[in-house]
């Protein structure tokens, strides 16, 4: 997992090519204009997903991680606490291949994410992303899924 701001995102694209066009689309996206939806970058291999929604409690929180894709969350609006924990970590519950969506369970840590910050989760990270950070606010977040 990987925590930076936006004006840091050079410092990854060598990470490869996917992932910096990920972060270069980042860097151009005007987010506070941007439609919710799906936002084609490079097909099925790199893609956006703008979201806009209402922090929820911990309560409500889940455990997911992915295993064809990373995601790049970067919160563009309000802010959100997220939770991280090494997959293996976890106790490993259903896998959804169409989706690409593994639902787990355990414990982890948590970190807040400011607007104009980013986390990259690959595919042995879990994530649980949306939560109040302080207190129920309005949250704009793109979230670019990168083929792996």
């Amino acid at each position: 997992m990987i925590i930076d701001t936006l004006s840091h995102a050079a410092l990854y694209f060598a990470l490869g090519p996917r992932l910096e066009r990920a972060l270069r689309f980042l860097q151009t996206l005007d987010a506070a204009r941007a439609p919710v939806g799906r936002h084609e970058i490079a097909g099925d291999q790199v893609f956006a997903l703008v979201q806009e929604y209402e922090s929820r409690p911990l309560s409500a929180g889940a455990w997911e991680a992915h295993r064809k894709y990373m995601d790049v969350q970067y919160v563009a609006a309000g802010a959100e606490q997220m939770g991280y924990a090494p997959v293996a970590s976890l106790q490993t519950g259903p896998y959804d291949a169409d989706k690409d969506f593994l639902r787990l369970e355990g414990e982890g840590q948590f970190f807040r994410l400011e607007a104009g910050q980013f986390a990259i989760f690959a595919p042995q990270d879990a994530h649980m992303p949306g939560l109040q950070a302080r207190g129920p606010q309005r949250v704009k977040k793109v979230v670019v899924k990168v083929r792996v």
